[in-house]
């Protein structure tokens, strides 16, 4: 599987890290756990089997266009599904375009995750994953009902075969 990633900008991956440790520190699931190297705040606008040829040289002139992109956290909530506990990220025009222009250039790829699709996507950054709703109050006190903003400075991919990473957007 490819992943088609946005990363937050410093200090708003610092502000999600920090909420990954104070869920840790009450006893809660949170990513803080995961100490895989590539494991960092991103929102994933689309998954597929492999990347078609030229695919990511597009991605990249895409996203070069496109980023920096402001962005708003929104409430905590647990999705329907799997359960992951997540921060919404606030819906605006560009964000839905570049969804949109991603799926685009993805159009013929194998593989999609329908759960990405334009129109049935939810925006999010990850806190924990297999959340029980029973927590969601105590998550919720240990966010501190901030509503961050930040921008997504870059793009990535990650391969869930080999476990790594490539940019994609210019350094």
């Amino acid at each position: 599987m490819r992943t088609v990633e946005l990363v937050c900008s410093p200090g708003l991956d610092a502000e999600v890290r920090a909420v990954w440790d104070r869920l840790a520190a009450a006893g809660l699931p949170t990513l803080a756990r995961n100490t895989h190297p590539t494991n960092r705040p991103h929102l994933t606008l689309a998954a597929v089997d492999e990347f078609p040829p030229g695919v990511e040289r597009r991605l990249a002139e895409l996203f070069d266009t496109a980023l920096p992109m402001p962005v708003t956290l929104d409430r905590v909530v647990v999705l329907d599904g799997s359960a992951p506990l997540v921060w919404l990220v606030q819906s605006t025009p560009a964000l839905i375009a570049l969804h949109a222009a991603v799926w685009d250039v993805l159009a013929d790829a194998d593989g999609h995750r329908p759960w990405h699709a334009p129109g049935v996507w939810v925006p999010h950054l990850s806190l924990a994953l297999r959340f029980r709703n029973a927590d969601l109050r105590l998550a919720r006190a240990v966010t501190g009902g901030q509503r961050p903003t930040g921008d997504f400075d870059a793009a990535r991919s990650y391969d869930g075969t080999d476990r790594t990473v490539t940019p994609l957007t210019t350094p």
